[in-house]
């Protein structure tokens, strides 16, 4: 009986350890984070995945956002808006903060305490972005686009997936 739970704590113990290894590095330094959530991105023709990340800093948290890219010279910029589950927003500016990652093209983008605790206690329910481009004067905004957290299997059926962000969120501020 000992040994059972000895080992289902062990199992716990793990799984919270785990659970804490998300890592981003930012200009050098690791910061704790959540674990990457899917979002789906249905009008963009190139990837239907916005890959959302969490992580804890000193003054707050940084956000990173990163998707597929059919060219090297686009990315995610300009002013984003995260829609919360109440209705409430969370705008972020650009900080012209980019890191390239072969065909993936990631973003950040800084968060408040307010909007941590915003964040803490509604789900995100999706964001709106732009992918802009840098090689013309005239290529630079490309679209604007919302991704959500529907997985959309077939036209007739939809099923949500198991992003929990404000768990995840309290979670990681929590340490």
């Amino acid at each position: 009986m000992k040994k059972k739970h000895f080992f289902l704590i062990s199992i716990l113990l793990i799984s919270l350890i785990n659970y804490s290894q998300e890592i981003i590095n930012f200009k050098g330094k690791n910061y704790n984070a959540t674990p990457i959530w899917n979002f789906y991105c249905e009008d963009y023709a190139y990837s239907s995945d916005l890959k959302v990340q969490i992580a804890k800093t000193e003054n707050g948290g940084i956000l990173k956002l990163s998707i597929e890219t059919s060219s090297e010279n686009l990315f995610i910029g300009d002013k984003i808006l995260i829609v919360l589950k109440d209705g409430s927003l969370i705008y972020c500016g650009d900080k012209k903060i980019y890191q390239n990652f072969g065909k993936e093209k990631a973003t950040y983008y800084f968060l408040t305490n307010l909007e941590i605790n915003k964040l803490k206690t509604f789900e995100i329910e999706n964001i709106r972005f732009q992918i802009i481009g840098k090689e013309t004067k005239f290529s630079s905004k490309t679209g604007y686009f919302l991704a959500s957290k529907k997985v959309i299997y077939n036209e007739e059926s939809e099923k949500k997936d198991s992003v929990n962000s404000s768990l995840d969120i309290k979670l990681l501020f929590k340490k």
